[in-house]
């Protein structure tokens, strides 16, 4: 037997042991929170493949709660990724013998072709700024290639100005990796630091008006007031100013597996599908 409530808790403080994000930890902890529930077996050992697969079919007639419509394809992702972290952590902590996730297949989501921004039109969004803080932001989502959710987690001690880095500490998956600035984003992050962060007493790097850590909404507002300063007439989100820089970066003769590396993905295909390489080929090491 098995108290649902304290299993999901060992399961999301070894998630926070092994240094995923807190995105990851809370969605799988909410995901392996939901298929517990559902399947009420009393016994880990005795979830059985069918249990997952009419679990897995459930999801995909589910409708959501504020919604009369169907899950989404990444939701449901989500959910499959979340169980089969569960169920690898009971097989490494040999709490079951056998993985019952192990063998069964997945329908795999459709891939989000987002289309990169060309160059010039990055371009245009940077002569959009009016201010070292909209820079700046464009500078973490474009120069740096960071998710959304690493920006917001970025505090001044990731930042070595001496040495001109820039370190990613909760990347997804418990990915961490280092990113070489530029000269040009080494002087405007170093620039906004001298303008807006004189207030000490917050240790992340981007501040709200009231001098808070600013939040992933912001991030997106800022985005949006920039594109209406531009001429792009296209639906943008941050992720394509990361879509875009492994493109520029790739056209610029990079490997993809330095891409790969900047970007910090684990396997070169999630690479691959980031950036859209069309007339050119890729270099290899």
């Amino acid at each position: 037997m098995y108290d649902n409530n304290s299993i999901e808790d060992k399961f999301k403080t070894q998630l926070e042991n092994l240094g995923y994000g807190q995105n990851t930890i809370l969605m799988a902890y909410a995901g392996v929170k939901e298929f517990l529930h559902h399947i009420a077996t009393p016994n880990i050992k005795d979830i059985s493949q069918e249990q997952i697969q009419t679990y897995y079919e459930y999801l995909q007639n589910r409708k959501q709660k504020r919604k009369d419509e169907p899950l989404s394809e990444a939701y449901i992702n989500h959910q499959i990724y979340s169980i089969k972290l569960f169920f690898t952590w009971l097989e490494e902590t040999g709490q079951i013998d056998e993985n019952p996730i192990s063998n069964i297949k997945f329908k795999r989501p459709k891939i989000n072709t987002r289309q990169p921004l060309n160059k010039a039109e990055i371009t245009e969004l940077f002569n959009a700024t009016q201010n070292l803080k909209e820079k700046t932001i464009l500078h973490l989502c474009y120069s740096c290639g960071l998710r959304r959710s690493e920006a917001v987690s970025l505090n001044m001690m990731d930042i070595d100005f001496g040495n001109g880095l820039l370190y990613v500490r909760d990347g997804k998956g418990a990915k961490r990796r280092v990113i070489p600035l530029n000269k040009t984003v080494k002087t405007d992050l170093e620039n906004y630091c001298k303008k807006y962060r004189k207030d000490k007493n917050c240790e992340a790097f981007m501040l709200s008006r009231i001098k808070h850590r600013m939040s992933g909404d912001s991030y997106n507002r800022t985005l949006k007031q920039l594109l209406q300063r531009t001429e792009i007439n296209k639906e943008i989100t941050l992720h394509h100013l990361r879509h875009s820089i492994a493109t520029h970066l790739l056209e610029n003769g990079m490997s993809i597996e330095f891409v790969r590396d900047f970007l910090g993905h684990s396997h070169l295909e999630t690479t691959q599908i980031y950036a859209k390489v069309k007339n050119y080929q890729i270099k290899k090491l």
